[in-house]
């Protein structure tokens, strides 16, 4: 499994990661040939090599509308259109550029207008993106998922991120630091402070790194390849730098950062509860499980847990808030080692059936059949579905083992 690593001593920006991603061993042609399927125009995009500090790094610059001296990113630089979600998404589905590619960009653009939408109050679809949606943000979001395809990385990490500190000067004025559809972003993920009192973490770079990380924190366990490095606009007292380490993982499970939600209810049907489940899953919850408690006064209650990624804390907590009787959610963030697991359909005896299998050191140590084919061939052959399973099971082993 090849992995992405990206160390943000001094905050994340799109264009760092896009330097970084240049870097570490994208070529920049292809990268900029590729962005040219977006058919944006108005743009171009030039690479260079800066010192900040005492590190070498590429800086990318997005140029807007033939300025040379004029990065697309710096304040008071040239109007941008604005865009909303749907604007955005036409212009990425109509590219002509990898499935996951355009997956991933979207996923990343969602994300924005949902954590704007929630600071305005206003429908993901209505946010007026100002400068997220501008040419650079979206050559920042896909050229970094272009980047990430063409390195082969299966699975991006990152660390802590930085939230700055002081104000800011946006489309809708003065703003403290983080900007608040940054701070959204940030929600179920590390932060740290470091006393830095600059804008250290954009939008932009945050949507990519909340989005695209399975787990942030320390590194993963993983045979380093090489290292790139993308440099930022500001100079600071710490080098302005973002890492990305690619490379191997060097054990066969994955590690991960996931949120546990939990909230605590006393007083509501139990006909709601099956529908609470169902909803939290369709906003992207991994399991939720439900367990009776003994609360105050001797009151019966439920506590509903989901596990999910981070990313989708803040759309899990409106579940609950929507679809029980909660006044309060409660979120604890954990880190999660799991074995790889694939899909496979195996001919049996049954006829051929989904079997899940996961496996350590190559050898597979689960081999559990899809329950719902099992049911359904168990019914049509009018055996009983404890022997079906049994089977199934027995000779999914046998098969993959052979």
């Amino acid at each position: 499994m090849i992995v992405a690593y990206f160390d943000c001593p001094s905050g994340v920006a799109g264009d760092m990661v896009l330097g970084a991603l240049v870097d570490v061993g994208v070529s920049f042609e292809t990268l900029r040939d590729e962005l040219g399927q977006l058919h944006l125009g108005g743009y171009t995009l030039e690479r260079r090599e800066v010192m900040k500090g005492a590190f070498r790094a590429i800086k990318v610059d997005v140029r807007v509308g033939g300025e040379a001296d004029a990065p697309a990113h710096a304040h008071g630089g040239p109007p941008h259109p604005h865009r909303d979600l749907p604007a955005v998404l036409e212009i990425i589905d109509k590219a002509d550029l990898a499935d996951p590619v355009k997956q991933s960009a979207a996923r990343i653009f969602r994300r924005l207008a949902e954590a704007e939408g929630r600071v305005h109050g206003v429908a993901p679809d209505r946010v007026q993106f100002h400068d997220v949606g501008a040419v650079d943000a979206i050559v920042d979001v896909v050229g970094a998922c272009i980047g990430l395809h063409r390195l082969g990385v299966d699975a991006v990490h990152c660390s802590a991120l930085p939230i700055g500190g002081g104000f800011v000067r946006g489309p809708h004025g003065r703003m403290p630091v983080p900007a608040p559809g940054t701070a959204e972003l940030l929600k179920g993920f590390p932060v740290v402070d470091t006393g830095v009192k600059r804008e250290l973490v954009t939008p932009t770079g945050a949507a990519i790194l909340t989005t695209l990380a399975v787990s942030a924190g320390s590194m993963p366990a993983m045979t380093v390849a090489a290292v790139g490095y993308g440099a930022g606009t500001m100079d600071l007292e710490t080098p302005n730098v973002v890492r990305v380490f690619l490379g191997e993982m060097t054990s066969p499970s994955a590690v991960e950062t996931l949120c546990q939600v939990e909230t605590t209810v006393d007083d509501m049907s139990p006909q709601l509860y099956e529908p609470l489940m169902d909803r939290l899953f369709e906003a992207g919850a991994l399991d939720v499980h439900l367990t009776p408690v003994l609360m105050k006064k001797s009151r019966p209650g439920v506590v509903v847990t989901a596990l999910c990624a981070p990313s989708v804390v803040g759309a899990l907590t409106r579940v609950c808030f929507r679809e029980s009787t909660t006044i309060g959610v409660r979120w604890t963030t954990y880190q999660r080692e799991r074995l790889p697991r694939e899909i496979v359909t195996l001919v049996t005896s049954l006829g051929p059936l989904a079997f899940k299998v996961s496996r350590l050191d190559g050898r597979a140590v689960t081999v559990t059949p899809e329950f719902e084919d099992v049911k359904r061939i168990a019914g049509a052959q009018g055996v009983s579905v404890r022997e079906a399973i049994d089977r199934a099971r027995a000779e999914g082993r046998r098969l993959l083992d052979a």
